[in-house]
């Protein structure tokens, strides 16, 4: 048989996906960092607050009032997040 020809792939040895999300303002002071490398199958926005919740506990109020943004659009909770999207968490802003 020749070199590689019929080889599986080890799924055990890969490393499990992940989505790279950009956090802001009091959600980076809240998880220690302006980025979070989530490990990731994919899901929903919900879900993915969800997922940060547990990084951060003290972090999920805030997390449930704030938007997040993948591929550059707002997200509703129901709507699917894939691994490799572009997602950014942006918490809630005041001013004037």
């Amino acid at each position: 048989m020749p070199r590689g020809a019929g080889t599986m792939h080890d799924d055990s040895r890969s490393p499990s996906p992940a989505l790279r999300i950009a956090v802001f303002a009091g959600l980076a002071e809240s998880l220690g960092r302006r980025v979070v490398d989530l490990p990731w199958a994919g899901g929903t926005a919900a879900d993915l607050r969800s997922a940060l919740a547990v990084l951060a506990p003290a972090a999920a109020p805030l997390l449930a009032r704030s938007a997040v943004v993948v591929d550059g659009r707002h997200a509703a909770d129901g709507d699917a997040v894939s691994c490799g999207a572009d997602v950014a968490v942006l918490p809630p802003v005041s001013g004037g």
